[in-house]
């Protein structure tokens, strides 16, 4: 059994209903913060997305002082901001002033990935890939720009300089891994959708971690799926927004909304949902009432030994979404021994 308590956070991806205004979808991405913040849940990151419709999270700096301004406790941050598509010194500014607006409560997640398709890496930065080389290098600019030693460089970001905002390492498969060990910072893995080389990712991570100034042994974030109702009947009902989803990105087909979900999981659903290449992306789905979810989890937790759970909950309606989130916060609470 796991004794060791577990933080849990929220991965926002601002998803776009159907009927609603992207202005609603940031208003209650404000509203979830603040339930979250009451369920006890430890930071709420945004994911950066470009050019998918259904998905408004495109610039989580902006999101992050939004949500901030709106909570108290909450740690808000990014997860991540795809360094490759900007300058490491921009992002030292950004990052900054939310610390100096927001104490002690700003966190900055990197990935090495686009965050959107090839077209738009291009319009975005003409040379991504090029960039995405000298990830490791940009990373230390960053840490250099929030050091104090800098205050002697020429090259200065006034405002990063001594300020605490956690860098943490992102990633999908094991060469972000290895990237994190060596630089001893916190690994949070996109296991919510990247489930292939998790546990290779981590094995690796752990056990090639180096400590550092900022994190003496090795801390795991794991991204899940997570959709909590009354009963597993209604959870499988909820759950079919995010199954849309899943069924459009891998089909390559750009919605410009989450679509109701269906009135029951039908059996042709059920049927695509055992689709490889579905199946294996949404492995990590948690999907249920209080009662189902808290075993699953349990499970999950005995097996991979993670240090903190990071939840994407995909829902057609906030107040559905709002209601997941408590019942999650209540599960957590009961593993944790705090209920």
């Amino acid at each position: 059994m796991n004794v060791k308590k577990i933080a849990f956070s929220i991965l926002e991806l601002a998803t776009v209903s159907k009927g609603s205004s992207i202005g609603e979808v940031f208003a209650n991405t404000a509203v979830l913060a603040k339930e979250a913040e009451a369920a006890g849940f430890k930071r709420m990151w945004f994911a950066e997305h470009h050019n998918m419709p259904a998905i408004a999270s495109s610039i989580p700096p902006i999101l992050m002082a939004h949500v901030a301004q709106a909570t108290s406790t909450l740690r808000v941050g990014s997860g991540g901001v795809m360094l490759p598509n900007h300058s490491p010194f921009i992002v030292a500014e950004q990052f900054g002033t939310l610390a100096h607006l927001f104490p002690d409560r700003i966190d900055l997640g990197l990935g090495r990935a686009p965050g959107t398709d090839p077209e738009t890496t291009r319009a975005i930065k003409p040379g991504f890939i090029d960039a995405t080389h000298s990830f490791p290098e940009d990373v230390d600019k960053i840490q250099n720009y929030f050091s104090k030693e800098n205050k002697s460089a020429k090259v200065r970001v006034t405002l990063a300089e001594g300020m605490d905002v956690p860098i943490f390492i992102l990633g999908s498969s094991t060469s972000s891994a290895h990237l994190a060990a060596k630089k001893g910072l916190p690994y949070a893995f996109a296991s919510h959708f990247s489930t292939q080389h998790f546990y290779d990712a981590i094995r690796i991570y752990r056990n090639q971690f180096e400590p550092s100034a900022s994190l003496g042994e090795p801390y795991v974030l794991a991204g899940i799926n997570v959709f909590v109702a009354d009963t597993d009947r209604e959870a499988e009902r909820l759950y079919t927004s995010n199954l849309r989803l899943v069924i459009n990105i891998l089909s390559g087909t750009s919605t410009p909304y989450i679509e109701e979900p269906t009135e029951e999981m039908t059996s042709d659903l059920k049927e695509i949902m055992q689709h490889p290449r579905i199946h294996q992306m949404a492995r990590y789905s948690f999907i249920g009432s209080k009662e189902t979810v808290k075993k699953k989890i349990q499970a999950f937790l005995e097996e991979t030994q993670v240090d903190e759970l990071i939840i994407v909950t995909t829902m057609y309606a906030i107040a559905d979404r709002i209601k997941s989130v408590q019942l999650f916060g209540e599960i957590m609470s009961e593993i944790n021994g705090d209920r």
